[in-house]
């Protein structure tokens, strides 16, 4: 039966230049691989170990990747390897089938976020009334399913952010901190519940799952072993589970290690 790998993209797989945590001498840093372009810049990198590990779990296991991306931003990204089956964007809203979305999967998300949560028209409007604009950049709305914010991280007082996760709980949503980005999710907009859809399609009987941030904590739990990094929300929380690996490689090669687990695990 085939093995699922289903990981997070940003910070688990992939790395944009701030995120790297290069630590060594610039002598033994490794080689990296370009694998977003956006505006004709770099934006996020693996190792060129990591490439050859993400190709070679390719042909081995179905990889997902797994991601609070929207589609368009999903699209940009160049992961080495044969081009996945599924892949699940918005976190889990939409779920891609050879690249186009599944449309009845996507009806049944907008049915459970109508029937289960407060809607993104009132999240929309708090976080406009209550965002300061001198730590607020911008403020946006993802697939027409979340919202989020950018910001400027060393101003914004993380008072804010406990009230508003308090004030999201209230109306059945998640708030989640990853980097300069606050995002307010639904709660029952979960990656893990198109994971669990993709391994019903393919007949999976093993599902292995990586992540780093909050919102990756209902994959990590589906996952019949997972891996998250040393850095990001879940690290910073000291957040474990039974079948979860805390690795302590930070940065691009945490990456790297994640994918070295995939491979021996599947």
């Amino acid at each position: 039966m085939p093995v699922l790998v289903a990981s997070d993209l940003d910070r688990t797989l992939i790395y944009s230049a701030a995120a790297l945590a290069l630590t060594m001498p610039d002598a033994r840093a490794p080689r990296l691989l370009c694998v977003e372009v956006h505006e004709a810049r770099p934006l996020s990198f693996m190792t060129e170990t990591s490439a050859q590990l993400l190709t070679d779990l390719g042909d081995r296991a179905v990889f997902v990747p797994t991601t609070t991306r929207t589609r368009k931003q999903y699209q940009r990204i160049n992961l080495p390897g044969p081009e996945p089956k599924y892949a699940i964007c918005a976190n889990g809203g939409h779920l891609l089938v050879d690249g186009a979305t599944d449309q009845d999967w996507h009806a049944s998300v907008l049915a459970r976020l109508a029937d289960e949560c407060a809607p993104l028209a009132e999240v929309e409007e708090h976080l406009a009334k209550t965002a300061d604009p001198f730590w607020l950049r911008k403020q946006r709305v993802a697939e027409d399913l979340f919202a989020y914010l950018v910001v400027e991280r060393e101003l914004l007082p993380e008072e804010w952010v406990k009230e508003l996760a308090v004030w999201a709980e209230n109306r059945g949503w998640t708030v989640s901190l990853q980097g300069r980005k606050i995002y307010a999710v639904p709660k029952p907009l979960t990656k893990s519940a198109a994971v669990r859809e993709v391994a019903r399609r393919t007949g999976a009987e093993l599902t292995l799952a990586a992540g780093d941030s909050l919102l990756d904590a209902d994959l990590l739990l589906v996952a019949d072993r997972g891996w998250r990094p040393g850095h990001g929300e879940l690290a910073e929380a000291a957040w474990t589970a039974p079948a979860i690996t805390a690795l302590p490689e930070r940065g691009v090669l945490a990456g790297e290690r994640i994918l070295r687990e995939f491979l021996k695990n599947s």
